[in-house]
């Protein structure tokens, strides 16, 4: 009963949404204009510059305009614009799923089932390129397994940004917001131009300064009060006609001061205010509740063209540091947030440092020939490390007071080589075929200790391992244009994910300190087509995805520890529709919508489920958990329904002036979001967030100013939940990571040339 009643309030949300979204595109009287065609859009998912219509790919598209339109301005804002898409807010890492498949925040130093490339630069770990989000010229997701033509660990997914190039005509622009909801200032700029005739240059910076969404009573701050500084620096030359070489140099600092975390109940859902209590000095920590990335990126991109052959370097160099600690407000047995002589008895923080270089040489043959192939070969190395931290007080009866740590390192190097070729069998028929040979090596270290006090958890003095691996990953595509601007495709692609190591777990033990590689493979089928004279792009794709050894990390709060294993299988199975209609050449409609029917088809040894009596599951006895199989259960972050359904409206008010408005309905059904699968606590329910923008301005775009909203509704979700122990709280209760509450921001910007 619960969950249809759930459902129908979901669907009447989404159909209220639609209802909105369509209002706002046509409550405007506009004249029939001469006919227009959609915007051609060029992408480079298979390492050329392709129309994104004629690729036999699942890809979202999101242009750099639409990102600073709308204020996407980091993974977790994007998600929404992205069927099939989910972003996990957690205290750790933003973490990146598609189809239902991610790797968790559970085990911090897993690599990332969805990998996200920088100008061509491999990213594995969440904090590498959360910081320069922005200046993008548009960002390409990637759906299903991407293994032969990209580097590593696309075994979901991957996600490519393309930062804005260095232009050869003068450019300069400046934005300023301030933002109402959250009391702060944005803004941004850049400038863009030739310095030669041979070198161009763009610099483009960004500063934020804004305070959060939840109040904390004990402070009175508004928490997480956001600072973010970033810098790229790009230049190009092009001495002659046959090379031309790009650099690209950034800083980005991304800051948090305060945390995300709310308290709740496990007898029932939650409904969440914007409030929290985290006493200073933070409870038992030193250090104040925060995290922050500070992060420096290089890529320098070489093109030489030999005859009708393009020969390209991509060298890249990636570094980042995180800093992070998360306290946790108390609930009293009333159910009230202020502190009860027990506020914030525990904290932890996970900061990292990584260094990465890497490098690709690719071959890439002319267009128009009846084979026509990419090859080549890529290389990176990598160093990491992780620290935890670990505070508490008065657990235990109050006998408890101390402090420990773990340190990790790790050192992984990766080579592959790698292949695509496309056959014309004829004008209309199409053969693809791609194969990635990689090899992976790693090697790790861990230990734990006591820094003061007494202990909390077991020690352990120093764990090492070691491994080397091999993956072939393959994949062909049939595509068939069946009529003009009508492509078929059907697709076979496997991929693959590195084994590694676990690395901030407490009592670690040598046979639980490593795990497999795991293995995607995925059946595909798709139509994309371009309809009503170019007015109307109508793209759909329907998946079989399986993985094998799919790598999983939970929290069982019983035994107070992070379990790292591999499932022995699951899968994914649904449709994707992606829908663009130039109604009228003043308004712009658009559909993103996506089925999704992902769960476990077998999983012996799993963590047990929250609703499970002992005489189920038993996680203080091995031969329960080793017979205790969750085959069946639905995959977190993987809600049947997600997608969104968006408007654009230009009216020319025949002064020479325009105003522009956008509104988005965003949806997802409901979902998992929490290990142990509550049916109360550990489920987020379906919701639909607007977000809408207004602007006015002069129609050269000299100038405008705009007023945006994201998550109008104020909508209060959860994006991540565990519950806390009872050894080191003195309420039984949830922890909640929220997402973004309602933001209102006006802004102007001025374009000098």
């Amino acid at each position: 009963m619960t969950n249809r009643r759930r459902d129908s309030n979901f669907v009447s949300r989404v159909i209220a949404g639609v209802l909105m979204a369509s209002a706002g595109g046509t409550s405007v009287a506009v004249a029939a204009d001469a006919p227009g065609t959609l915007q051609e859009i060029i992408v480079t998912a298979q390492k050329r510059e392709e129309k994104l219509q004629e690729v036999p790919v699942s890809i979202s598209v999101i242009s750099g305009l639409k990102t600073q339109e709308m204020g996407i301005s980091d993974l977790r804002v994007l998600q929404g614009y992205v069927p099939s898409m989910a972003i996990l807010n957690s205290g750790v890492n933003p973490i990146v799923y598609i189809r239902g498949f991610g790797s968790g925040p559970n085990n911090v130093a897993f690599d990332q089932e969805v990998s996200i490339y920088l100008d061509g630069i491999y990213g594995g770990r969440a904090p590498q390129f959360t910081a320069p989000f922005f200046d993008l010229d548009r960002m390409e997701v990637l759906r299903g397994p991407q293994g032969a033509l990209f580097g590593r660990n696309t075994a979901a997914g991957a996600i490519s940004l393309v930062s804005a190039k260095p232009t050869w005509t003068p450019e300069a622009s400046a934005t300023a917001g301030y933002n109402i909801s959250r009391q702060g200032f944005e803004g941004s700029g850049y400038v863009s131009g030739p310095l030669s005739d041979t070198v161009a240059a763009r610099l483009a910076v960004k500063y934020t300064d804004e305070d959060g969404y939840l109040k904390n009573l004990a402070t009175g701050d508004r928490d997480p009060h956001l600072k973010d500084q970033l810098v790229r620096l790009s230049l190009a030359w092009r001495p002659n006609q046959d090379f031309d070489l790009t650099t690209k140099l950034e800083y980005g600092k991304h800051e948090f001061d305060g945390g995300v975390t709310k308290s709740g109940f496990l007898t029932q859902s939650t409904d969440f205010n914007d409030v929290r209590y985290v006493s200073e000095p933070y409870g038992p920590s030193p250090e104040p509740e925060n995290s922050g990335i500070e992060s420096y990126n290089a890529a320098v991109t070489a093109d030489y063209r030999l005859g009708d052959f393009t020969l390209t370097s991509v060298s890249g160099y990636s570094e980042f540091t995180t800093t992070r600690l998360s306290a946790y407000d108390e609930l009293n047995p009333d159910g009230s947030i202020q502190p009860n002589g027990g506020n914030a008895l525990y904290a932890n923080g996970f900061p990292e440092y990584q260094t990465q270089w890497s490098e690709e040489l690719r071959l890439l043959s002319p267009t128009g020939k009846r084979l026509e192939y990419v090859a080549g070969i890529y290389v990176d190395t990598a160093v990491y490390k992780l620290h935890q931290d670990t505070f508490y007080r008065l657990l235990g009866g109050g006998t408890i007071t101390g402090s420990q740590a773990t340190d990790f390192r790790q050192n992984s190097d990766t080579y592959s080589v790698f292949g695509q070729g496309t056959f014309h069998a004829t004008d209309a028929i199409r053969l693809v075929g791609g194969l990635r040979y990689s090899h992976t090596s790693k090697d790790a270290t861990f230990s734990s200790k006591t820094v003061s006090g007494v202990a909390l958890n077991p020690i352990v003095p120093g764990i090492a391992g070691s491994l080397s691996e091999h993956y072939l990953d393959p994949s062909a595509t049939l595509q068939f244009d069946a009529a003009k601007g009508v492509m078929l495709y059907a697709t076979f692609a496997q991929g693959s994910k590195s084994g590694g190591f676990v690395s901030n777990t407490y009592g670690m033990t040598v046979d639980r300190f490593q795990f497999k590689p795991e293995q995607s493979r995925n059946y595909e089928v798709g139509v994309k087509s371009t309809l009503l004279d170019g007015r109307m792009t109508a793209n759909l794709s329907i998946f079989d995805t399986k993985f094998t050894n799919l790598q999983q990390s939970s929290y069982d709060p019983d035994r107070r520890t992070f379990i790292t294993r591999n499932a022995a299988s699951a899968e994914a199975k649904g449709a994707e529709a992606d829908v663009q209609w130039l109604v009228i050449d003043p308004l712009e409609l658009s559909l993103g919508l996506s089925y999704l029917d992902a769960k476990f088809t077998n999983f012996p040894g799993a963590a047990c489920l929250a609703y499970e009596t002992l005489a189920q599951c038993n996680s203080a006895d091995p031969a329960s958990l080793a017979a205790h199989n969750i085959a069946g259960l639905p995959l977190q972050y993987a809600p049947k329904w997600s997608g969104n359904l968006g408007a654009r409206y230009t009216l020319e008010t025949g002064n020479g002036y325009r105003i522009v408005s956008n509104l988005n309905a965003l949806f997802r059904s409901s979902y998992f979001i929490a290990d142990g699968y509550s049916p109360i606590w550990g489920v987020q329910d379906g919701w639909v967030k607007l977000d809408a923008r207004i602007q006015a301005g002069p129609d050269n775009d000299r100038w405008h100013v705009a007023l945006v909203g994201r998550n109008l509704t104020d909508q209060k979700t959860v994006g991540n939940a565990i519950r806390f122990p009872a050894s080191i709280t003195t309420t039984t209760r949830s922890i909640n990571w929220m997402d973004e509450y309602r933001s209102v921001v006006v802004e102007g910007t001025y374009r000098f040339f």
